[in-house]
């Protein structure tokens, strides 16, 4: 807002490199540490239980795995072959938050905020991000606070091709999109593609479904459609400056492409009548009214032609366009959806996807755990997201979108060297 202080914290919205390109500094950095013994790795190590003995921790005791050959993020077996314990001077946890374990997602939802959780979600962590350590931390005394605070994104769509279960994509969305709620009655203006996602989280709950809809043409998906995650930046994440500059040439994405092609929730056609067909076809509630869409989808094309709109989405979109780099790469050059010269036309069926959680377990400005009664409990350190980010939360309830890497980062700096000193 214009009388508004702005953000107060760094935002790390694009990494050269992606994910990555961040870990590499630090994978080099523990690989030496590797090859002079400072550093060992126990993979399939699975801890059951923090030790306690005098006062403080002394250790961590769990199962042994089987080995697993699954890929990165894939979910791999939980046969249990052995036990192992390790005595320790300090123990860091840094297991991340609940994004995988919708369960858990369901029972900390915050309903006085958001009235009653999501019935069907997908994950945008993997399975293993199941808050099995927070319990464990909190059976050895540590305090686990603001369960209830959590980021969902509400542009979720299922991956054709999927890492982990029930895995997927968030689009991040250009201002064009016509987005509207299960029963096909457009957004108010707070929810606006790329504004205010608590905002729109909310309204979506309180429509009495979980899911909701983008309707768009085929110019628009071209220019304004991208999706998150590694795999689906190759450019970003091969460091590829000639391929970032052709996201301004015509054409869709190929990754973008091929979620259009076969994706579960994208529906391509022709006419509005067809369309309307799919959609209610897709969720099988023929919630959808052909006359009411059109009648929207109508009011909406006749502003783009008025240069005094009062229409706030076009309004926001030629805004949006007075940037150079949004207007070449971002957005598409502004046009009636119905338009048959832009089809065809596109319906995306639009899922609440889990991401991060903002709770976690409290600790204190030395990343130190603090029990119930806001003692630390000697050597024992979280970082990261299962600490939210820093002390339990940091965040609060109304976090911004690119805020949560710096949390990471240099909580874990603080952990790492406190239990070094304390070592």
């Amino acid at each position: 807002m214009a009388n508004g202080h702005g953000n107060s914290v760094p935002r790390f919205h694009i990494t050269w490199g992606t994910g990555p390109g961040l870990v590499a500094p630090f994978e080099r950095r523990v690989r030496e540490g590797v090859e002079r013994g400072l550093v060992g790795f126990c993979l399939r190590h699975q801890v059951d239980e923090i030790i306690t003995s005098d006062g403080r921790v002394s250790g961590v005791r769990g199962s042994l795995l089987e080995e697993s050959n699954a890929e990165r993020a894939v979910k791999s077996s939980r046969e249990v072959v052995g036990e192992f314990f390790f005595s320790a001077g300090a123990v860091i946890v840094s297991s991340g938050g609940i994004g995988g374990n919708h369960d858990l997602e369901r029972k900390n939802w915050p309903r006085d905020r958001l009235g009653e959780p999501p019935k069907n979600m997908v994950s945008g962590v993997p399975h293993h991000v199941d808050g099995r350590m927070l319990g464990i931390t909190n059976q050895a005394g540590g305090s686990i606070i603001n369960s209830d605070r959590m980021w969902h994104y509400t542009e979720g769509v299922k991956n054709w091709d999927p890492i982990w279960p029930q895995h997927g994509i968030r689009v991040l969305p250009g201002p064009s999109s016509f987005w509207c709620d299960a029963e096909g009655y457009r957004m108010p203006v707070s929810c606006l593609p790329g504004y205010d996602t608590l905002s729109t989280l909310s309204h979506i709950m309180q429509s009495g479904y979980d899911y909701s809809w983008f309707v768009l043409s085929q110019s628009i998906i071209e220019k304004e459609f991208a999706l998150s995650g590694s795999e689906q930046n190759p450019d970003l994440t091969g460091k590829s400056v000639l391929k970032v500059l052709q996201r301004a040439k015509k054409g869709a994405p190929a990754q973008v492409e091929a979620f259009k092609q076969k994706g579960e929730d994208f529906i391509v056609r022709d006419t509005i009548e067809e369309l309307v067909e799919g959609m209610n076809a897709l969720t099988g509630e023929n919630l959808i009214r052909l006359d009411h869409l059109r009648g929207q989808l109508e009011a909406r094309d006749r502003e783009i032609e008025n240069t005094y709109t009062k229409d706030l989405q076009i309004a926001a979109l030629r805004v949006t366009r007075n940037y150079i780099g949004d207007r070449l790469i971002r957005t598409a050059k502004p046009h009636r959806i119905l338009d048959p010269k832009h089809r065809p036309l596109i319906a995306v069926r639009l899922n609440i996807l889990t991401r991060k959680t903002l709770g976690g377990i409290h600790t204190d400005l030395s990343s130190r755990v603090l029990d119930t009664s806001g003692n630390a409990i000697e050597g024992l350190y979280a970082a990261g997201e299962a600490a939210g980010f820093g002390g339990g939360g940091m965040h609060g309830y109304n976090a911004l979108e690119g805020t949560f890497l710096g949390g990471c980062i240099f909580s874990g700096r603080i952990a790492g060297r406190a239990a070094a000193e304390a070592g």
